[in-house]
């Protein structure tokens, strides 16, 4: 499971599709209802916040919108948007720079294989955008990171 922290522009296809899946599997630990997966450690970040359920709808809300922009077809009903409001306001999860540059090399390794022209575009970025969801902070990487 792989739960992205920066803008989720920087996908190519088969990333923004697996995060979909990865955030509604995340969702449903949250939720309690499936037995795997309960200690992966990219959900640390949201079970720390106050309102985890909220946190990882509005993670899905956000890989949702980037949806949009491609003009997929996600389904928003496995997207808990009743009250829109609450959408509006929220508190970010802190973010460390250096797990932001871990996670977005890690992302250059998977595109030089499977999409050489996104691959390319990145390497031209100067600043990394975050995911809404985070503000960044001075640090390292956190020690929930799997690092091979």
């Amino acid at each position: 499971m792989r739960l992205w922290s920066f803008d989720f522009k920087y996908l190519d296809r088969k990333g923004i599709l697996a995060v979909w899946r990865e955030a509604l599997l995340a969702k449903k630990v949250l939720e309690g209802k499936t037995k795997g997966y309960k200690n992966h450690p990219q959900l640390i970040r949201f079970r720390n916040s106050k309102n985890p359920l909220k946190m990882i709808n509005l993670y899905l809300y956000e890989i949702y919108k980037e949806s949009l922009k491609r003009n997929y077809n996600f389904d928003s009903s496995k997207i808990n948007l009743s009250n829109k409001k609450e959408f509006e306001r929220f508190e970010k999860i802190p973010l460390t720079r250096n797990q932001l540059i871990f996670e977005f090399k890690h992302l250059l390794k998977k595109l030089k294989t499977r999409d050489k022209s996104q691959y390319n575009n990145l390497l031209k970025i100067k600043k990394i955008n975050l995911n809404n969801l985070f503000y960044l902070v001075k640090g390292e990487i956190e020690p929930w990171e799997k690092i091979n």
